[in-house]
């Protein structure tokens, strides 16, 4: 069973079409549920968390059972959450952090996500979350210290690649391809490089070759591309997002 709890009725209208039980209260998620996924931007994680100190007629309504919090925030450390818990949710007594970092296309199944968590979770738990994960695309354990980078790479990875599919479509258009097939060969392509290194274990450089014949119109172009930095440019970006995923997880969790 899945409960959803959302401040709005604009999200949650669209559990509840799923025939998903949803509710205004996050405390009534948590009373009620296992696993739970915290999935709110991380300058509401604190905010989110004080919501769970509920009273009822003065006494603090204490939560004794294990609860399993899946983060997918960005720049907050297992330790950062397990410590904001503790001090803004001191009625819940017992609990675990597990961190996810998944990615949009997990919409369409395709997704890449990776987790890390508490050293002495159950496995029971572990794979049940992990089982959900794997049923939108794949699912990496990784070590903590790594999270901001990889963030920076499959988080962020669809937006740069978005840039990617909409920039060739626009080359295309300007040699005279409609802009709807100029987008759909260019997702294609995308689609179809990204498959011959997952499935043919040749490193992306030595395929690159293998497309590029001497004096060819591919090699004419990767001169253009590198010329223009193109490499250098995306792996600043990778840099870039990565250091700003480690300002994010500079707070300090308040007490």
């Amino acid at each position: 069973e899945v409960i959803v709890s959302a401040p709005t009725q604009r999200n949650l209208r669209l559990w509840a079409e799923k025939g998903v039980r949803t509710t205004n209260y996050n405390v009534e998620v948590v009373e009620k549920s296992r696993i739970i996924f915290i999935a709110v931007k991380p300058q509401y994680f604190e905010e989110t968390i004080k919501s769970l100190c509920v009273e009822n007629n003065g006494v603090m309504r204490t939560i004794w059972t294990l609860k399993i919090f899946v983060s997918v925030m960005a720049g907050k450390t297992i330790h950062y959450i397990s410590e904001t818990i503790k001090n803004l949710a001191r009625n819940i007594s017992h609990f675990r952090v597990i961190r996810i970092m998944p990615n949009t296309p997990c919409l369409v199944g395709s997704g890449c996500s990776v987790i890390c968590y508490d050293s002495d979770i159950s496995e029971v738990y572990l794979d049940q979350v992990k089982t959900m994960m794997t049923h939108t695309g794949t699912c990496d354990d990784i070590p903590e210290h790594m999270f901001d980078s990889v963030a920076a790479l499959c988080g962020g990875g669809p937006a740069y690649v978005y840039m990617v599919i909409e920039s060739l479509a626009d080359g295309a258009v300007r040699c005279g391809v409609p802009r709807d097939l100029a987008l759909k060969l260019a997702s294609q392509t995308i689609v179809g490089a990204g498959k011959m290194v997952l499935e043919t274990g040749k490193h992306p450089g030595q395929l690159k070759d293998e497309v590029c014949s001497p004096a060819g119109t591919t090699i004419t172009a990767v001169h253009e591309l590198e010329k223009s930095g193109i490499r250098g440019a995306f792996m600043n970006a990778i840099v870039a997002a990565t250091n700003r995923s480690i300002e994010l997880s500079q707070a300090h969790p308040k007490k």
